[in-house]
């Protein structure tokens, strides 16, 4: 599997990352831009890079990545599951390590909706009583 490209995708609250891996010298594009400018968090930049640091291939893919929806923390979520999606179909043996770090898991909280006859999804209207 060394010159075949691997295309997985991650979701996270509203946001979705679908990502192109393929060896090379570990530069990563987020919708165009360096990753580095795209999360200028240097925590977020860590929660990224985190499944290729348990891998020891933070330099040893190319990636580029489509990130839509939601806001910017939510897509660095989606951006690490489905690096570790993609890294694991390089290397099944890296399952272990990666679900230890609980990296392998879709999180599943969302936005609850808005109920009707109420302003928010669980606020209710002043109630009076006279």
């Amino acid at each position: 599997m060394s010159q075949q490209t691997i295309t997985t995708s991650g979701r996270r609250k509203t946001s979705i990352a679908s990502i192109r891996m393929l060896p090379g010298s570990g530069t990563i594009k987020v919708n165009g831009k360096d990753f580095t400018d795209y999360f200028p968090s240097l925590s977020m930049q860590n929660t990224i890079l985190r499944p290729l640091e348990i891998a020891n291939a933070v330099h040893g893919f190319d990636i580029e990545v489509k990130a839509s929806g939601g806001g910017i923390n939510g897509q660095a979520g989606a951006l690490r599951l489905a690096l570790s999606r993609a890294l694991l179909i390089t290397n099944e043996e890296l399952r272990g390590p990666l679900r230890e770090e609980n990296l392998l898991t879709r999180d599943p909280r969302m936005k609850e909706r808005k109920k009707s006859g109420q302003p928010g999804a669980r606020k209710r209207f002043q109630f009076s009583k006279r």
